[in-house]
């Protein structure tokens, strides 16, 4: 009779590996359950094994493969992949039926690999793996749940749902965002040119008018700047700035305590810090939710959510929910006391609890908060729109008035 290795998790979370005899996966999966644990890895003693030759090849043959593939395609490729799983095809069939029709010559060649990896014995979730700049953890987990439960077809359905939605609320915040930085950039490109070329013109001028006297205080502070920027290379700091700030910004984000620095403040900002924690929390609760809903053991599926939050603010409050529930505590009580989220969304995750359709609440968390930053990205953009206006004609008419007050000055001495 084979004998098939499997990982599971106790009553208390634990993981546990042991070896046990079936006649197929099926009926090993159900033994294990039998015996109380919850599998998360069942496969037959030595599967999994590529030949010497062909992992001699590995390295060579997959140059080229390592590099990001857009999510579209992986949602794509998910949704047809249950489709043809529905239809009963083989799961190696259906990848290179998938590989085939991919235009994308990056993409094309990784699900060529994960086709040679699952011909070669492995599994499709341990395939997957093998290309993490392509196949998220999620993905990957998702997909090794459904495995183990026999409903690959389904978890790939909700997989496909997940990314999908997620893009769009990606999208939705991108397009918001597009009108205000043209503008702004367009702005900035038009008074750097004017403070850099026109303004120092009248400097001359403007001195010969009003005869060595001095000055407006206001037209000195614009005649100083436009000579600093000018004549001083300020244009290449203001150009510089920027980039500066970028650089700065990404290279504390390679540090988990600088991305935390960075979470938080962006979290206590007006406007922007409400759209980024809705934001958040509609991303870890749909994460969580379809995480569950697929049969991830809850533990396993908030490590996942949490690496994948987008938010170390989040990410760390979740880190903290894990340790209370790995120490038998509830989910509501540590998500309660973090003071991360608002009360509704701990009411709901404690209504799950209590009645068992924990993933379905999340869900709704999901969708409702999904809601309200369609309405937050439409008041941003409303509000965005005048604060722009107004301030793009304080710039103008305090260069206006700093070129005009010396002529004013000249007038009302030559009337008086």
């Amino acid at each position: 009779m084979p004998t098939f290795q499997y990982s599971a998790l106790d009553a208390q979370g634990l993981e546990i590996k042991d070896e046990i005899e079936a006649l197929s996966q099926k009926e090993a999966i159900s033994k294990i359950r039998n015996m109380g644990y919850f599998p998360t890895k069942v496969r037959a003693r030595g599967v999994g094994k590529r030949p010497a030759a062909a992992a001699a090849l590995r390295p060579q043959r997959r140059r080229g493969a390592g590099g990001r593939v857009r999510v579209k395609y992986i949602a794509q490729f998910a949704r047809q992949l249950s489709t043809l799983q529905d239809a009963g095809l083989p799961i190696l069939r259906s990848l290179r039926i998938l590989e085939e029709q991919q235009r994308s010559g990056t993409f094309k060649r990784v699900i060529g690999y994960v086709g040679d990896d699952i011909e070669g014995g492995a599994t499709l979730s341990e395939a997957l793996g093998h290309f993490p700049r392509a196949f998220d953890r999620l993905l990957v987990s998702m997909v090794a749940a459904g495995e183990t439960g026999g409903v690959l077809d389904l978890i790939l359905s909700r997989v496909a749902d997940f990314m999908e939605k997620a893009q769009k609320l990606k999208s939705r915040v991108k397009a918001a965002m597009v009108y205000p930085v043209v503008v702004l950039t367009a702005a900035f490109i038009i008074l750097l040119l004017l403070m850099t070329f026109v303004i120092p013109n009248f400097t001359s001028v403007l001195t010969e008018m009003t005869e060595g006297a001095d000055l407006p205080r206001l037209t000195q502070v614009v005649l100083k700047v436009s000579s600093w920027i000018a004549y001083s290379y300020g244009w290449a700091v203001l150009l510089g700035v920027p980039f500066g700030i970028i650089f700065v910004l990404r290279f504390m984000r390679r540090f988990r305590m600088g991305r935390w620095v960075l979470d938080s403040i962006k979290l206590k900002l007006p406007v922007v810090g409400q759209l980024s924690g809705k934001i958040s929390v509609t991303r870890w609760t749909r994460t969580l939710g379809t995480l569950i809903s697929a049969g991830v053991p809850i533990l396993d599926a908030i490590n996942v959510t949490g690496e994948t939050a987008g938010n170390e603010v989040f990410s760390n409050m979740l880190g903290n929910v894990h340790d209370s529930i790995r120490q038998g505590d509830t989910f509501a009580g540590p998500l309660k006391q973090s003071k991360t989220v608002d009360l509704i969304v701990s009411n709901m995750v404690a209504v799950g609890e209590e009645t068992g359709d924990l993933d379905k609440m999340l869900l709704k968390v999901a969708d409702n908060y999904d809601e309200q930053v369609d309405v937050l990205v439409a008041g941003l953009m409303s509000m965005l729109e005048p604060i722009m206006i107004v301030v793009l004609g304080l710039i103008v008419m305090t260069i206006v008035l700093a070129v005009f007050l010396p002529m004013i000055k000249i007038i009302t001495t030559m009337s008086v």
